[in-house]
């Protein structure tokens, strides 16, 4: 199956492409609405609610439009490359899960992974009323401190 054959049947059988799906085929993040299904040995997630979905995509949009100068990718519009979107995906949700399961009587855990985005969004938007009162600031350094994957040490000679 070549590249454009695949992402025309990825459309026609996941319209409600979930938006957190690199953290989540990562195993950075978890989400209750997910729906996993393979096409061409490639894993793919779906979101179950349009308007979970909804939440989901203005959340996402409002977290990286506000990393975007920190994280030096002030000119992409939309998604950013691979390993910069994973760092927003995953520090972004790390630390509302955070900020989150204090408010909820949840202990902060030393966890690395989001248990359920749904969740978390639903959570944070009960807790701040709305995205434009999120602890950005906050939210933005955990971003840059987030490593999607431990740096190499290299090897003493």
């Amino acid at each position: 199956m070549d590249e454009q054959e695949y992402k025309s049947v990825y459309k026609e059988l996941n319209p409600n492409r979930c938006i957190f799906e690199k953290a989540v085929t990562n195993q950075r993040c978890d989400c209750e609405m997910k729906r996993r299904f393979v096409i061409a040995n490639r894993e793919c997630i779906a979101c179950e609610s349009e308007a979970a979905l909804r939440n989901c995509t203005s959340t996402l949009d409002s977290i990286r439009n506000n990393a975007r100068f920190t994280l030096k990718v002030v000119t992409v519009n939309g998604p950013m490359p691979h390993n910069k979107e994973l760092q927003v995906q995953a520090g972004g949700m790390l630390a509302l899960q955070n900020f989150v399961s204090e408010s909820a009587g949840i202990a902060e855990s030393n966890d690395k992974v989001v248990h359920n985005v749904y969740q978390v969004i639903n959570l944070a938007l009960k807790k701040f009323g709305s995205l434009d009162q999120l602890p950005y600031n906050e939210i933005v350094k955990s971003i840059v401190k987030y490593e999607s994957r431990p740096k190499r040490r290299k090897k003493k000679k």
